[in-house]
């Protein structure tokens, strides 16, 4: 491809992103929502048109000659004197209501639309324009010779550059009589000055505001509505000048925005002097949440004590009960009253007696081959002290008629159906008579005979 021959056009009217040609965006600062754009017939109702001009200066004018207008045609229009370049913001029937905002009584200052702007007044327009800048600053140099307390902010040349008006900030009356002079000695064109605000000056310039977004007098604002520190107490903001201020030093003009909500839910709030008794005492309006519809309520009417959040609706009908001499238990209805609190410590219910030490002993196993033999085979005598005890009596052996005395804790054991403690045991035993084996005497003519057990 030959990109040498060819040749770029550079849209206009979307350095913001918007398409200079749609209904339903905007190109121009401060500029208006045509929502009947599409609707047949709109743009023929009325002969007037919205023409914009630089640093969001309007006019509206007729369109005599009936032309095919659109939003984002470049036109020439009727000035005094001369013409001047302007592009088509908005047509139809919302331009009676932007007239009737602008104030314009007077038809004569609803003025004609020549024609869609030529090459030739386009070559005009841009030869001015390029001039802006110079005169800005040359200006500026002869007001700070001059004395004035003003600032000169920005120029616009007129399409045919016969005109120039000069946009100026000043916080007193300033007198320009001698700056005029000056003027029109220094650039040959005629002079008109034009105060502007520090909003219309923040506008024009442009930037980013404190939520991070670009400003919105820059991008999409219609017009400017005054703000008061009366919009700041109805949103239940802090009167704090450096948070409520602006790029431009003046209240935020996002301040409005949700002012009519705030509006329309203070209305559900009850009124602070209304206190509301119950049985516990009294209750004072602390602390509102307006769009959520919240009140907290107070016991001192100064102090956070005992706060308690309700629901408005809560609030007005104790307010209706304390009307007919009733006083509910609480301000939280049955449903909401919280449940007592539980403990955190884990253990606190647990019972502490699961650490002593078990008093019973275990029962010791018997073996199976004692268990057996201890039905068998007779118990022997004790040989000692130590020795173990047989609580079963030996076969030929009488039981003593002595009692067992029993110990204050005697340790039982059941064996052959039969209880006996210890000490009764070993009293039997002590009772016995000890017994040894005698040997027979020998017989003559006898055989030997061993020595029986005993």
């Amino acid at each position: 491809m030959d990109y040498k021959n060819m040749k770029f056009q550079i849209d206009r009217g979307c350095d913001r992103g918007l398409c200079c040609r749609s209904c339903s965006r905007q190109d121009k600062q401060l500029n208006t929502y045509d929502w009947l754009a599409d609707v047949p017939g709109n743009a023929e109702s009325t002969d007037l048109v919205e023409v914009q001009f630089k640093n969001t200066r309007k006019g509206y004018y007729h369109n005599v000659n009936q032309l095919d207008l659109k939003k984002g045609d470049i036109v020439a229009v009727e000035a005094s004197p001369g013409h001047d370049i302007g592009v088509v913001t908005l047509t139809g029937r919302l331009v009676n209501l932007q007239i009737r905002k602008a104030n314009l009584k007077s038809p004569d200052d609803i003025k004609r639309i020549y024609r869609i702007a030529k090459p030739v007044d386009m070559d005009k327009y841009n030869e001015a324009k390029s001039r802006e800048y110079d005169t800005m600053i040359q200006s500026r140099k002869i007001a700070k010779d001059l004395g004035l307390k003003m600032k000169i902010g920005d120029v616009e040349y007129q399409g045919d550059g016969n005109k120039a008006i000069f946009y100026y900030i000043a916080d007193e009356r300033v007198d320009f009589r001698q700056l005029i002079k000056v003027l029109a000695e220094t650039f040959h064109v005629r002079i008109e000055m034009r105060q502007i605000g520090a909003r219309q000056e923040a506008g024009r310039i442009g930037g980013t505001g404190p939520c991070g977004r670009e400003l919105c007098c820059a991008t999409w604002m219609k017009n400017f509505v005054s703000v008061s520190t009366n919009v700041a107490r109805i949103q239940d903001i802090s009167l704090n000048p450096q948070k409520l201020a602006g790029m431009c030093a003046k209240l935020k003009c996002c301040l409005n925005y949700e002012v009519d909500d705030y509006v329309e839910a203070s209305r559900k709030i009850p009124s602070k002097e209304v206190a509301l008794q119950t049985m516990d005492g009294d209750y004072y309006l602390f602390k509102v949440d307006t769009l959520a519809g919240l009140v907290s309520y107070s016991t001192d009417k100064n102090l956070a004590a005992n706060v308690v959040t309700i629901s408005a609706d809560r609030a007005k009908e104790i307010i209706e009960m304390n009307r007919h001499g009733k006083k509910p238990s609480s301000l939280l209805p049955e449903s909401d009253r919280p449940e007592p609190p539980k403990s955190v410590d884990l253990l606190a219910e647990a019972d502490i007696s699961r650490f002593d030490k078990s008093k019973k002993k275990k029962k010791k196993p018997q073996r199976p081959h004692e268990a057996r033999g201890a039905k068998s085979q007779p118990s022997r005598a004790p040989k000692g002290r130590g020795a173990q005890r047989d609580s079963r009596p030996q076969q030929g052996e009488r039981q003593s008629g002595a009692q067992p005395v029993r110990s204050q804790s005697p340790r039982q054991q059941v064996q052959d159906g039969k209880v006996q403690s210890t000490a009764a045991r070993q009293q039997e035993q002590n009772a016995k008579p000890r017994q040894t084996a005698q040997p027979k005497e020998a017989q003559p003519g006898a055989p030997r005979q061993d020595k029986q057990q005993e």
